[in-house]
């Protein structure tokens, strides 16, 4: 699997995905709005159908899509989620 990564490295860094895993169940679930218009459209019906299933989760959102997310609101996802889902609309 290839990677793409948008960023503006000159010498990318090598980086494999990570597993995913085999069920959510028990998983805390990440759901990232990137503040795109219609975005929250989507992530509020993925929010709907994962706590249908049970799924534990947590609403996050970036200030813009036009910069990178802030160094706090990445460690609070990585420190409060298994698993992230990231939405991109228009």
């Amino acid at each position: 699997m290839i990677v793409l990564d948008p960023t503006d490295e000159r010498a990318p860094a090598q980086r494999e995905p990570l597993p995913r895993p085999a069920s959510l169940d028990g998983a805390r679930v990440g759901l990232l709005d990137i503040s795109k218009a219609r975005g929250n459209v989507f992530l509020d019906r993925l929010a709907e159908l994962l706590a249908a299933q049970g799924v534990a989760v947590r609403r996050y959102a970036k200030p813009t899509f036009a910069k990178p997310m802030p160094p706090d609101l990445r460690r609070e996802i990585a420190a409060e989620c298994d698993v992230v889902i990231e939405a991109l609309a228009d």
